[in-house]
């Protein structure tokens, strides 16, 4: 057993502040390090059953995968299986952090993970300015046909929007169907819906989580 105390810009931690989470997808077992603080999927088997339909919507491909907030590696470790190179974008240092961790503990070596937002990723790809976090990543050696997104309950951002757009295949998974379906209003034009699924991480209440595969019309 861990114990850790928290108050006002206060933290004790007896002996460690993180849990390791397993979870087996395909028969494989994936170890997650869970650190207090950072953002976690709340519901293990739903969470499971989520990343089980993100690699099955993907299908395997001979190309390269982009996720944008990416957290710690949840959906990005397993679905590094599906792609030649994968490519992760996540802003807390935190999650990086617990990023970098879980592939080394998984064995992950066609993975990297970058601390970018997705509107700097958005300029970065787009060469408005150069970035330092991406001094060692050669953005041209990769051959992109998928990309992942899983924002926050506020959704893309018009930028990043019309950046996602122009991938043949979009992976959208969505903690607020609302600002999910603002963004289809966008993607829809370039975009058709392949496949959807629901998934219910709080049950007895009004919350879901949403999956879309978008294909190039």
């Amino acid at each position: 057993m861990s114990i850790m105390g928290l108050s006002r810009k206060q933290k004790v931690v007896l002996e460690r502040d993180f849990v390791t989470e397993l979870l087996e997808i395909d028969g494989k077992k994936y170890q997650y390090k869970q650190v207090e603080g950072s953002f976690t999927q709340p519901n293990g088997e739903i969470c499971r059953a989520m990343i089980q339909w993100a690699k099955n919507a993907c299908g395997n491909s001979v190309s390269d995968l982009l996720e944008l907030y990416c957290g710690n590696g949840n959906l990005s470790i397993p679905l590094s299986e599906n792609f030649q190179k994968v490519l992760a974008t996540e802003i807390s240092k935190v999650s990086v952090n617990s990023a970098q961790e879980n592939i080394r503990i998984n064995s992950v070596l066609n993975l990297n993970i970058v601390r970018l937002s997705s509107e700097e990723f958005t300029q970065a790809i787009d060469k408005v300015r150069p970035f330092r976090r991406l001094a060692d990543i050669d953005l041209d050696s990769y051959n992109f046909d998928t990309v992942l997104v899983d924002p926050p309950r506020a959704g893309l951002d018009k930028d990043t929007c019309a950046m996602v757009a122009r991938f043949p295949q979009i992976l959208y998974i969505s903690c607020n169907p609302e600002t999910q379906l603002e963004n289809l209003e966008l993607l829809s034009q370039t975009h058709r819906i392949k496949r959807f699924a629901l998934f219910d991480q709080f049950p007895y209440t009004d919350h879901t989580e949403t999956g879309l595969l978008l294909v190039r019309k």
